[in-house]
């Protein structure tokens, strides 16, 4: 695997003479629409095939699979057009293997909402080791409420995916709520009638794993918290569950700010089975532009986490997503959330190069709509590339993205051509 940046003079028929592959090969694993429009700086995934094999007529690819040694859902990682489908026709090339090899193993989970399309989800399913379906919501009596989530249960199992049972402290109206935790944490009747309610429905539904995402949490209550965990990973070990929780991007013990506070590492680590690292949202809507994630902020988080929890018990957190930011600047005006691919087609459509801030490892470029400046920052092939390494560099479990809502075809890519992905 190769990550090609486009530069001036470039079509997708030069690239892909440079490489000695097909054009189409590199238009259909990049998933490009408009093809003949490229922009300066915008990256491409080039995935050179080491065996391929051309279907004849009866086979399936579960045969095809059976034949070379190899599973259907690596036949389906290695060829993108495939859709997370196993519809192929007679004369189709599929790439068996790649000519790269893998820097190592990786757990990967993705957090879904349950208004993504199903035909979205299976894309990418193959590439999951789990699914955390977002959200189940909590009341300040213990009880909680279901989102739609027996679909994606049922999708998530056909892939051998296993889907995490989520439960958060955000409200009806969206936002996390201290109240909501702190009714649960300070009243042992309350807290406990949580626990019987989530084992129960782990028991119901299939879940395996529970995980906890209490944010803004009192420092007062830090404790009760990771007493909470604790208890709730008690409970549910008894029946073979396990539990992991979401912390918030601490770079020191002692890092003041109630979204920090109320997270204890080392307790919260101990009491868990594995922790979220929800490096992300240095950029975010409603602050000043910056990288959504950058590499520098996002290691030292990093740094500081292996010194307190077991990093096998640590999973990074990615962002896929990018913001577009009007400027100049201004303190409550939201910028608009945007997808990897989104960003890519608005530089093409305003015939803007991408530039790329090697500090921070993110891509990011400037255009003007209607007479106003924008500025961009997102995620392209060489941040998620620096992103999973940086995992495999502290030898962490893997890495979860934060969401799957959004396409980024060339994230699956790279993580496919240089990481086994492992299976429960």
């Amino acid at each position: 695997m190769e990550i090609y940046v486009v530069m001036h003079g470039d079509n997708i028929y030069s690239i892909a003479a440079q490489y000695g592959v097909n054009a189409e090969k590199i238009i259909a694993d990049n998933q490009l629409v408009n093809p003949g429009k490229l922009a300066v700086g915008q990256t491409l995934v080039i995935q050179i095939p080491s065996k391929t094999h051309t279907v004849s007529t009866g086979e399936s690819l579960y045969g095809i699979a059976r034949r070379y040694d190899t599973t259907v859902d690596a036949i389906l990682r290695n060829n993108p057009e495939l859709k997370g489908k196993a519809l192929i026709y007679p004369g189709q090339i599929l790439t068996i293997s790649l000519n790269a090899k893998k820097k190592g193993n990786l757990f990967v989970n993705g957090y879904t909402y349950t208004y993504l399309k199903e035909d979205e989800l299976r894309k990418v399913l193959p590439y999951l080791t789990s699914l955390t379906i977002f959200t189940y919501e909590i009341d300040e009596k213990g009880n909680i409420y279901a989102p739609n989530d027996e679909p994606y249960i049922r999708w998530a199992k056909e892939y051998g995916v296993e889907p995490i049972m989520s439960v958060s402290s955000l409200n009806t109206e969206g936002y996390f709520d201290s109240t909501l935790s702190s009714a649960i944490l300070t009243n042992k009747k309350v807290k406990n009638n949580l626990i019987k309610n989530i084992i129960q429905t782990m028991q119901e539904k299939g879940y395996e794993t529970v995980d906890v995402d209490f944010e803004y949490i009192p420092a007062d209550e830090a404790e009760l918290y990771a007493q909470f965990i604790e208890e709730l990973r008690m409970a549910v070990s008894e029946l073979g569950y396990r539990v992991t929780v979401a912390l918030a991007p601490k770079t020191s013990a002692k890092q003041q700010g109630q979204i920090y506070e109320g997270h204890l590492y080392p307790e919260l680590g101990r009491a868990a089975d594995g922790v979220l690292l929800m490096t992300y949202e240095w950029g975010y809507t409603y602050g000043p532009p910056m990288a959504i994630a950058p590499i520098d902020k996002v290691e030292e988080v990093v740094k500081y986490a292996v010194t307190e929890i077991d990093p096998q018990k640590i999973y990074l957190g990615i962002p896929i997503y990018g913001y577009d930011w009007i400027l100049p600047y201004q303190q409550g005006v939201g910028a608009k959330s945007v997808s990897p691919e989104e960003a890519v087609s608005l530089a093409i459509q305003n015939h803007v190069s991408i530039k790329y801030d090697y500090t921070v490892q993110a891509p990011y470029f400037y255009y003007k709509k209607d007479g106003q400046e924008h500025i961009v920052w997102f995620e392209d092939a060489r941040s998620i590339e620096e992103k999973l390494n940086l995992a495999n560099s502290y030898g962490l479990a893997g890495v979860a993205y934060w969401n799957l809502m959004r396409p980024f075809t060339q994230n699956w890519l790279v993580l496919n051509a240089q990481y086994n992905i492992i299976k429960r």
